[in-house]
């Protein structure tokens, strides 16, 4: 193992000193085209190139990554390869972001990401945002913005930062739109179908977004479990295998909005966003319990029919004024959302014998409502003081009410009964007040800015009873404290240096404080954790700009209290349920490079270096496991004669420890093609991901005298063909500010999004 790191380390220290002597080339050559760009633009200024020229067209292509101060930001129409994908595949390739089996999120090894869409949180759990986000079309996104310490304006939840996926919004005089189709197909099939449409005349600006999408696709798990007794001798063998296919069928997504100019000083805005997301979900599950010698005792077949839709509207109304010329200026928005789902689940367990004759079988409904309502209403102000300084004041307040059932009953001869021991009713209320204060001044070659801000959670949760279990409900306020700092300084045009340190919370999703079962099969289930706290991250960050083509970042963090999905062991069933487990301890290295060649190749580089520590206890087993993992991201753009371009991308990442989990290495290779048409107004792309089928997680997971090794393949290799069209005038973009609501949001778990 220190060989290959030594090696890797090697490998990229030769690469990037052969790369800042090209690049001091490349930056000779640029430099003499910026002063011919100066003789060209005195040119046109002239009288007489005015009368000369009817109509001068500026076009500039948007990079695929642009790295500033406080952010990454991803144009996503930038990267061919993005035809016919969605915005979880779009992620994927992001510079430091990852997504695990489960569809959780990370960002620079380290999960609990806030992601926001517009400004806004998404009021997602880790699992339905990323089966929302599987639905979402990638033409109905314009860019993605990555901030891993986000300053004291933003919610403090996020212990990896944030995410803020900004839909495509057109702001042109007169009227204009984009249409985008596109199919693909893997093992199955899939489709979609977004329009942007956009009006603007005088003060008024309308808008909208529209997409209509198909998914189809699988999950091929297998897991073999080896239970052992005292003496870590095997005892038993559980050799699963389970196969589910995924239907995301008719997912409609629609945003519509309008911006108002009341005059010179004030505007007002409304947006109403809202989806339908069906979802259906086959599994076919059959395991083998065997005995220490590998000799089958019994065998379980298992069939899980899973059907859901949800349905959300969200609604942000804003007014944003100007005092006067210098900078003042306050913001107001107001925010309200309710989420609603209707899931139902057919399983059938049937045991056999080791010869395969019948034993016995199990049938169990199960039904499960729920609804979640969100308020929130916030206001900014923002004052200019003397001598390059600054100075920001906000404050917040959210109110959260949630309702979810659990209905399960047998089914017998004759008839249903009502299986008390399982079903379950929990609502659970949230209050969250917060303020702000941020400082910002400049000092000659140094930019200094100071935060805290003060968030104040109150919730309450009550389960109620039934014929068999009694009533029961907990109460809960808490206070914390999140302060910000980030300093810069220029030392010269090519060398700029940056510190920062942010304290960020992250509160349990709703659902998992529910203590519901979900039963997958007889020997696997979740269960939700209503005794789960809080986690706190203190993050600390270090960076260094060359040249504004490479940024290196130094980053260090602790979380207290970390949860994450624990497997615990219970006779021979897993319950998989999230824990409080202790503390992750995580440092590492980042740089990113971009660089181009004589305006036909362009490439973006991102290396990483992680390592991850966790401590502490899950279900009375003491837990210490770290690894090291190692990433490297490659994008490469290429710009041909008459319309044409290509990419080639990929990426590749070492072993990595999630938890109990110790995943083995993962990577991806992506090609596309594209050409424009009808006079640049049509785009035409060709493209395939994951060529090699090599995205797909497997590893080693230890807990409770259990040792498993999974493996889970899925229909990550799609060839995709797409066409989008532009129609009306050229574009001439005007600023909007985001809207209100910054936290609540993602922590709504739903179900087949």
């Amino acid at each position: 193992m220190k060989s290959t790191k030594y090696i890797l380390a090697f490998i990229i220290t030769s690469f990037l000193s052969t790369q800042i002597i090209n690049a001091q080339s490349v930056n000779e050559k640029t430099n003499k085209v910026i002063k011919d760009s100066a003789w060209v633009k005195k040119s046109l200024m002239s009288t007489d190139s005015v009368h000369k020229l009817k109509e001068v067209i500026v076009s500039t292509k948007k990079p695929m990554i642009e790295i500033k101060i406080d952010r990454t930001v991803i144009n996503v129409d930038a990267s061919p390869s993005n035809v016919g994908s969605n915005v979880i595949e779009v992620l994927e390739k992001a510079p430091g972001v990852s997504v695990d089996k489960d569809g959780n999120i990370s960002l620079k090894g380290k999960q609990s990401v806030l992601v926001m869409i517009d400004g806004r949180p998404s009021y997602l759990s880790p699992n339905d945002l990323y089966n929302y986000l599987k639905s979402l079309p990638s033409t109905a996104i314009d860019q993605i913005e990555l901030m891993t310490n986000p300053p004291a304006k933003y919610d403090a939840a996020g212990n990896a930062g944030v995410i803020n996926i900004k839909t495509k919004k057109n702001k042109t005089v007169g009227f204009n739109g984009t249409y985008n189709g596109s199919v693909g197909q893997g093992k199955y099939n899939r489709n979609s179908n977004s329009l942007n449409l956009n009006y603007r005349k005088n003060k008024l600006n309308i808008f909208s977004n529209m997409s209509y999408s198909n998914w189809e696709g699988f999950n091929d798990l297998k897991i073999v479990r080896r239970y052992k007794d005292v003496n870590n001798n095997v005892k038993a063998i559980f050799d699963q295998r389970s196969y589910s296919k995924n239907d995301n069928k008719d997912n409609l997504n629609a945003k519509i909005g309008f911006d108002y100019t009341i005059n010179n000083k004030t505007n007002i805005g409304a947006v109403i966003t809202g989806f339908i997301n069906p979802d259906r979900s086959n599994n076919n599950n059959i395991s083998y319990l065997k005995n220490a010698n590998n000799v089958t005792d019994s065998i379980v077949k298992s069939v899980n029919d899973i059907t859901n839709k949800w349905k959300n509207v969200s609604a942000n109304l804003y007014l944003q004024h100007k005092f006067d010329s210098v900078g003042r200026e306050m913001s107001v928005d107001l925010d309200a959302s309710k989420f609603n789902s209707n899931s139902d689940s057919y399983l059938n367990n049937q045991m056999f014998n080791a010869n395969n004759s019948f034993r016995s079988k199990q049938e169990l409904l199960g039904q499960f409502p729920i609804d979640i309502q969100i308020f929130s209403a916030k206001s900014d102000y923002s004052q200019p003081l003397k001598n390059k300084a600054k100075i920001e004041l906000g404050a917040k307040s959210s109110y959260v009410q949630t309702t979810n059932g659990a209905n399960f009953f047998n089914i017998i001869p004759g008839g249903q009964t009502v299986d008390y021991n399982k079903t379950n009713s929990f609502d659970y209320k949230e209050n969250i007040n917060a303020g702000y204060i941020n400082l910002s001044k400049e000092v000659k070659k140094w930019g200094f800015q100071l935060g805290l801000r003060a968030e104040n959670t109150n919730a309450t949760g009550y389960q109620k009873g039934n014929a068999l279990k009694t009533d029961s409900s907990f109460t809960r306020s808490y206070t914390n404290l999140f302060p910000t700092t980030y300093i810069t300084y220029k030392a010269s045009d090519k060398n700029q240096y940056s510190i920062n340190f942010g304290r960020r919370i992250d509160r349990p999703s709703y659902q998992d404080l529910n203590p519901f079962i979900f039963y997958l099969d007889n020997y696997t289930y979740n269960k939700g954790n209503p005794f789960l706290q809080p986690q706190i991250t203190n993050n600390f960050e270090l960076g260094y700009t060359y040249n504004q083509f490479i940024t290196t970042t130094l980053n260090y963090s602790v979380t207290n209290k970390i949860f994450q999905e624990s497997m615990i062991q219970d006779g021979y069933a897993t319950i998989v349920q999230t824990t409080n487990i202790g503390t992750k301890t995580n440092y590492g290295i980042t740089s990113n490079i971009q660089l181009e060649a004589k305006k036909i190749f362009s490439t973006n580089i991102y290396l990483a270096y992680t390592h991850d520590n966790y401590k502490g206890d899950v279900a009375g087993d003491k837990l210490d496991i770290s690894a090291d993992m190692y990433l490297i991201s490659l994008n490469n753009q290429f710009k041909f004669d008459k319309g044409w371009s290509a990419e080639l991308s990929g990426w590749y990442r070492t072993k990595g420890v999630e938890g109990q989990l110790l995943i083995n290495p993962l990577s991806q290779l992506n090609l596309a093609v594209q050409k424009q048409v009808l006079k640049t107004k049509g785009t035409i792309k060709l493209g395939v991901r994951d060529i090699l089928l090599t995205n797909f997680p497997s590893g080693v997971i230890r807990f409770s005298k259990t040792e498993a090794d999974f493996s889970n393949k899925r229909d990550s290799r799609i060839l995709s063909l797409s066409f989008t069209y532009r129609f009306g005038k050229s574009f001439k973009a005007i600023n909007k500010k985001s809207s209100g609501a910054d936290d609540e949001k993602g922590r709504v778990k739903v179900s087949g999004n």
